[in-house]
């Protein structure tokens, strides 16, 4: 694994128990390969002096994301439930940054977009990076094809040196091959896998 330095962070995605735990809502299957890696990819950042950043959904009981109110998802990450709840075996580290309280969607750990308007607002993320000198971020977490993919196009675009640690991460494939495009839509807004 590449060393981080005190300019870069590592940006931990929604490693939470509805994700990575078997019982989760929406359990992705590869969570429990990659959390191991994950780890590893903590304990050098913290080792380097690098910012390690968590990102956690956490959405109202009712929000327009959720399938029972006409969104794409089963409920999930309900804020102050087992769920939402960062899985017991990720190392704790670092701020947090929530995404969907007000029942946004909240794919990008950097923004925010209102399911009645489409209108996207900032997160917090970018400035607690900005605020520690980070021009470089690594990217690990919960779902590629999601979460992932959004956080990691955003923070290039935002004009972050960035990659996503290819062992860190794992799809939810709604849709045969959705992983695989979620890599190639990574590297077209000019980040790099490792």
């Amino acid at each position: 694994m590449t060393a981080l330095s005190t300019h870069e962070a590592l940006i931990v995605v929604d490693v939470q128990n509805d994700f990575a735990h078997p019982d989760g809502s929406l359990f992705v299957q590869g969570a429990p390969l990659v959390m191991s890696f994950i780890n590893e990819a903590i304990r050098n950042a913290e080792e380097d002096g690098a910012i390690v950043v968590r990102t956690q959904d956490w959405h109202p009981a009712v929000t327009p994301h959720f399938a029972s109110s006409g969104g794409l998802w089963p409920d999930h990450c309900i804020g102050g439930t087992w769920g939402a709840e960062f899985h017991n075996d990720l190392i704790a580290s670092g701020p947090v940054v929530r995404k969907g309280v007000d029942g946004e969607d909240g794919y990008s750990g950097f923004t925010i977009r209102n399911t009645d308007t489409g209108l996207e607002s900032s997160t917090e993320l970018e400035s607690i990076l900005r605020t520690a000198g980070v021009s470089a971020v690594s990217v690990v977490g919960l779902a590629t094809d999601y979460c992932v993919a959004a956080t990691v196009i955003d923070s290039a675009k935002l004009g972050f040196d960035t990659a996503v640690l290819a062992d860190g991460i794992s799809p939810v494939n709604l849709s045969a091959g959705d992983g695989s495009r979620a890599i190639a839509a990574m590297l077209e807004a000019g980040a790099v896998v490792r």
